[in-house]
């Protein structure tokens, strides 16, 4: 079981380094005049620290590590 979360937290570290930011998309109205209404598409990022990405890939690596030798 250690072994699949230690494997999960190398993985998410991978994604967060290679993917700084989280793109998110929102739609809002712009107008709307009686039975017309406008939309348009914001897109907004959310920016991950690669420290978290590197402090992921440290702890899975230990995980891991520990894992094996207690087998």
């Amino acid at each position: 079981m250690i072994r699949v979360v230690a494997i999960v937290l190398i993985i998410a570290g991978l994604v967060t380094l290679v993917l700084p930011y989280i793109p998110l998309t929102e739609e809002k109205e712009v107008l709307d005049v009686g039975p017309i209404t406008a939309t348009a598409e914001e897109e907004e990022r959310i920016n991950i620290s690669p420290f978290i990405g590197f402090g992921l890939l440290v702890i899975g690596s230990v995980m891991l590590i520990f894992d094996r030798r207690n087998h």
